[in-house]
């Protein structure tokens, strides 16, 4: 019988359906296991292969954990609100709520035959009004706890989405979706407030089981800071003084001129009126610009100067007080202290500029005589007063002291992290459950009321205004007030589909639940999720949200836990022919094509074998087609031995192999070491294929199991025509490894003759001098070396290496 791909894929996917293959009775389990690959957004017409890469990897970690036991709990869902999915439906010219269910269609079918062991039955659409009821409730649960809170405040905004944007969301400031440079607007938003969690965020980092890479970005992206908030009073103005936040308290007698961000609201007010037309329009200019640009390191330091001064507090002298655009309203307190020899920007400006650059910290190898640049390292403190001669940390511990004691400033503790910013002017979201009244102000939706549904509209554009399309639906905005009755009108922004995908792990389990939420005994039993598996571009997005909700809500006392995920792992990226994937360089890859050439046993172990998992690797069409060989040649073992008849024993030798093999593959899985257990089973199966006596049963059973978890349906196959009548999806049966046959009772030692390597014999680990040196004599290559003579003197290091020291010939005798 020739393999079959597609025959024996449809036949099983059947078969799983029908037995409830994937499904786990929650309530029941005795050994909960909750294993979870991020869902997917259904913003395109279907899966791409780097998701099926993605699902395939944490599918084989489940089916492996199943087999060894336990109840896997493997839900599937899908990302359906959102800019990307709204800008999917715009660009097709169809409605988001048609299209968007069309591709959610596409996505299962593409997932069912990908072989997912999903628990359907549990399935989320954050699109749906069952889900987004208990969206808009976190939400006013955290409304209630004073953590959601409307404000005025600057924010991106990305002019071809028509959309605010989280600090999050702007990569090099760009859109992160599609790449348009943002700008800075003032509007009024919706903030949670994740900055009162930034310490336990940070804190929690050191003990998590988190891959190393999605840590450090998550503790540069948190940003805490130490140091002094310090203020200098503006000369002429009493009720005037200029804030700053320092990490360099120990550098404060080098600041020998202050700078205002344009946006500061001394700018302007402090001007002289000499200064003041110039600074209006410095300011003016300066707001025209992006943060991000003005930002740049490498641009040109320009400013202006506005006549009035400030006095340094430590050194009682007056400096100029400038106005400059590389200082941002939106960071730290919008000002600076400036001390351009140990601040490589304030450098930059003084030298352009004219300005003084006192040296107040001297390197360890003595200050340069002309600098060039600034020094921005610790070192020896100078001409600063009774602090000459101190250390940079003893200065900086004395100065703040010092500020405290005098009322000048206060130790403070800042953070890079800014609150996040869930407001969005779009249609495709759900609507934020506030009501804004004229007599009672900002007042929440009860949750009876729940959930505020999204209406259908024809018109589902963004208007560019600052406003949601839903402004322009009367029939939604126009309500009455919950409090006291009276006219009001909605909220009409919608919400960052980020808030949805931060709590939808804890829906799962309770996802057929129409009263509440969250079933809390199975939070108890089957959260913090055990496996967690996505990509490393959310690291900042959605993996810290998700924490800070996830803390929020124990908090309130919803959770048992406060934080998600026990194990969090970054799986790789895929590349084709040595680039990154995009229809722009036509190489693209599409899984259904894959699936309908190869099956999809073959594209899911090949996918495995590519490299590593965590790493990610790069298709090759000629990779893919020797995994497809290999699934042949399983198949021909499998079948060919049923032909011939199964032998009854295993060969010592043979089964040392076949445990060795299940140790090195569970290995291997349990580490999402996918491609090197791959690199196993293939070994495995070249070892049983030249073997010419008979296989045995286990040997085949062993072969197929392992192989289960990466290639499902012929394994499945294999296991029925093995004589099995159970799924092998639903046995808890990885076999069992018999730890006498993983302890070396041989090792392979290196022969040197002469001092040179001349062979590599296999000998007993604890045999003699004597059997390791007959061995050896018995080498080809070392009688070859030796010429004919016998050795002088022999050498032996257990386990390592046999050195021989060949006799003088008769010659060489004589020449001496």
């Amino acid at each position: 019988m020739r393999y079959n791909p597609m025959a024996i894929e449809a036949k099983w996917r059947e078969r799983w359906e029908q037995a409830g293959v994937g499904e786990v009775d929650l309530d029941a389990a005795p050994r909960p296991f909750y294993n979870l690959v991020m869902f997917p957004y259904p913003s395109a017409e279907g899966l791409h292969i780097g998701n099926v890469f993605a699902y395939t990897g944490g599918d084989a970690y489940g089916r492996y954990m199943a087999l060894q036991g336990f109840d896997v709990f493997e839900p599937m869902g899908f990302d359906a609100f959102g800019i990307h999915s709204e800008n999917f439906a715009l660009k097709m010219n169809v409605h988001p709520a048609r299209l968007i269910a069309q591709n959610v269609t596409h996505f299962r079918e593409q997932l069912h035959r990908m072989e997912g062991r999903f628990a359907w039955s549990h399935a989320v659409d954050t699109t749906s009004p069952a889900y987004y009821r208990w969206t808009q409730w976190v939400f006013l649960q955290l409304y209630h706890r004073g953590l959601a809170e409307k404000r005025m405040a600057p924010v991106n905004w990305c002019p071809s989405c028509l959309t605010v944007l989280a600090n999050e969301q702007v990569i090099q400031g760009a859109c992160e979706r599609c790449h348009t440079l943002v700008v800075t607007r003032h509007l009024e938003q919706w903030f949670l407030k994740i900055t009162d969690y930034a310490d336990r965020l940070l804190d929690h980092l050191d003990d998590m089981d988190w891959s190393p890479a999605i840590k450090t970005a998550q503790r540069n992206w948190i940003g805490r800071s130490e140091g002094l908030e310090l203020s200098f009073p503006v000369v002429g103005h009493p009720d005037a003084a200029v804030a700053f936040f320092t990490t360099r308290p120990d550098t404060v007698h080098g600041a020998s001129f202050v700078v205002l961000a344009p946006e500061h609201p001394l700018a302007l007010s402090i001007a002289t009126a000499a200064a003041r037309p110039a600074v209006a329009a410095y300011v003016e200019a300066a707001l025209a610009r992006r943060d991000q640009e003005r930002a740049d390191v490498t641009r040109a330091k320009t400013g202006v100067d506005t006549g009035a001064r400030a006095l340094n507090v430590a050194t009682g002298r007056e400096i100029p007080i400038w106005v400059a655009d590389y200082v941002l309203g939106s960071y730290g307190t919008g000002a600076i202290m400036a001390v351009p020899a140990h601040d490589q920007r304030d450098f930059e400006f003084a030298t352009a500029h004219g300005l003084p650059i006192p040296w107040v910290v001297e390197p360890p190898g003595g200050m340069p005589a002309s600098p060039t640049a600034a020094y921005s390292g610790p070192g020896t403190v100078a001409h600063s007063g009774e602090l000459d001669g101190l250390s940079s940390s003893e200065a900086r511990e004395r100065v703040m002291d010092w500020a405290e004691r005098e009322g000048h400033g206060q130790r403070r503790v800042t953070y890079r992290l800014r609150d996040w910013l869930i407001s969005r002017q779009r249609y495709w979201g759900p609507p934020i459950p506030m009501v804004l009244c004229p007599t009672c102000g900002t007042v929440p939706v009860p949750e009876s009321e729940l959930p505020v549904m999204l209406p259908e509209v024809d018109n589902f554009r963004p208007l560019g205004t600052g406003e949601s399309p839903l402004a322009a639906v009367p029939e939604f905005v126009d309500t009455t007030c919950p409090r006291c009755g009276g006219p009001a009108r909605r909220e009409t922004d919608v919400s960052d589909n980020f808030l949805d995908s931060a709590w939808y792990y804890l829906r799962y389990p309770s996802a057929e639940q129409a009263d509440r939420a969250l079933d809390p005994e199975r939070i108890a039993k089957w959260l913090p999720v055990h496996m967690y598996i996505g990509g490393h571009e959310h690291a900042v997005l959605h993996l810290l949200y998700t924490r800070f909700i996830s803390m929020a809500l124990h908090d309130m006392g919803f959770l048992p836990f406060d934080e998600p995920f026990r194990v969090f792992r970054a799986h790789g990226t895929m590349i084709h022919e040595g680039a990154k994937m995009s229809k722009s360089r036509g190489n693209v890859i599409n899984p259904d094509e894959l699936f309908d050439r190869y099956g999809a046993d073959t594209v899911r172990t090949y996918l495995m074998f590519m490299g590593p998992y965590q790493e990610g690797g790069d298709f090759s069409d000629q990779g893919i087609q020797g995994v497809y060989r290999f699934m042949h040649r399983v198949w021909d073992l499998v079948d060919g031995a049923l032909t011939r008849g199964l032998g009854d024993k295993t060969p010592e030798a043979a089964e040392r192999e076949r445990h060795r093999t299940i140790a090195k593959v569970g290995r291997d899985y349990a580490a999402l070491h996918h491609n090197t257990a791959v690199s196993t089973l293939m070994a495995y199966v070249n070892a049983l294929t030249a073997r010419r006596s008979e296989v045995a049963r286990a040997e085949l059973e062993t072969l197929v199991i392992l192989l289960s978890p990466l290639a499902p349906a012929i394994t499945e196959e294999l296991w029925e025509r093995l004589g099995h009548t159970e799924l092998l999806s639903q046995q808890a049966c990885w076999p069992a490894v018999d730890p006498t046959y993983l302890v070396d009772d041989e090792v392979e030692i290196a022969v040197q003759v002469d001092g040179r390597v001349r062979d590599r014999i296999v000998v007993a680990i604890d045999g003699t001098q004597e059997e390791a040196l007959a061995q050896a004599m018995g080498s080809e290559r070392v009688q070859s070396a030796l010429g004919g003579r016998q050795p002088a003197r022999v050498v032996y290091v257990p386990g390592r290496a046999l050195n021989l020291v060949a006799a003088r010939s008769p010659r060489q005798a004589a020449n001496e």
